[in-house]
């Protein structure tokens, strides 16, 4: 089925909370998360607070059946850096406001047909901040994709239940090439 893409605003965004949380629900019950009905509670509460993000951005990826893929995001401001963090990032990278990727979800019966890299081209394309990161579990085997689209591991940190993410930063294209 063709692909249609749809990038939202934090006002337009909350018609799309309801097939986002279920598409949330769908990936997150997978292994390694194995999250049940409290954890996507938590996220559907914590969503209309994330649109409140300074640059926060969502992009769709729907077919005729409905929700199949969505990345959002918003920018971290400079001189912030995760919480929880084992490491500070180069001077360079937290003295920059940086383009945080909070989700990133594809149904499982759509994953390998690059819809997860389209939404990711789309959420970051022409974005004014010179980096985008996120953290990513090291166990999920979206884990491999990241590395192969370039993102590279500049620490760790642990979500509050324990569970190790590692944390990746993407130069993006109005960015000097400066490595990590």
């Amino acid at each position: 089925m063709p692909v249609t893409y749809t990038a939202y605003t934090p006002g337009s965004a909350v018609a799309l909370f309801p097939a986002l949380v279920g598409l949330y629900a769908v990936v997150y019950a997978e292994q390694p998360y194995n999250e049940g009905p409290e954890q996507v509670v938590g996220f559907a509460n914590g969503l209309p607070a994330e649109t409140q993000r300074p640059g926060f951005t969502l992009v769709a990826a729907d077919d005729a059946g409905g929700l199949v893929g969505a990345a959002y995001g918003w920018t971290m401001p400079a001189g912030r850096w995760w919480t929880r963090a084992d490491t500070e990032p180069p001077a360079h990278v937290r003295n920059a406001d940086k383009f945080a990727v909070m989700e990133w979800v594809v149904h499982p019966d759509r994953r390998g047909e690059g819809i997860g890299a389209e939404l990711m081209r789309r959420l970051l394309d022409g974005r004014s901040e010179p980096w985008a990161t996120l953290a990513s579990n090291p166990a999920a085997p979206a884990r491999a994709i990241y590395q192969r689209a370039g993102w590279q591991q500049v620490g760790g940190s642990a979500m509050p239940d324990g569970t190790p993410m590692h944390l990746l930063l993407l130069p993006l294209p109005a960015a000097p090439v400066q490595h990590c």
